[in-house]
């Protein structure tokens, strides 16, 4: 079932990212939840369910959306470099990414 469209924020979009474990899932949303939005035309909800993150944004222009979507796609990939950097081996072998 989906959810009602927001008159004011009429374009939206979720990502579902699955990640090798919870704790990596809750530590890069904590992460790129730190950060507000900078936009008032854009609201953003980051979640960490089980060991996938989900990412929601809300936007008033699809253009907006865009924008969001992909700042939030580039945290993503800086998160995920710093981690595979860090924590050694979380993103490597039968659980991981690669």
């Amino acid at each position: 079932m989906t959810a009602p469209i927001d008159p004011a924020f009429p374009h939206s979009i979720t990502l579902t990212i699955p990640l090798p474990t919870p704790r990596l899932a809750d530590t890069i949303s904590r992460s790129l939840a730190v950060d507000e939005e900078l936009s008032s035309l854009v609201i953003r909800e980051f979640k960490a369910n089980q060991s996938t993150l989900e990412i929601h944004y809300k936007a008033t222009t699809a253009r907006m959306l865009r924008v969001a979507t992909n700042g939030a796609l580039e945290s993503l990939g800086t998160l995920l470099r710093v981690v595979e950097e860090l924590d050694v081996g979380v993103l490597e072998g039968p659980e991981g990414l690669e």
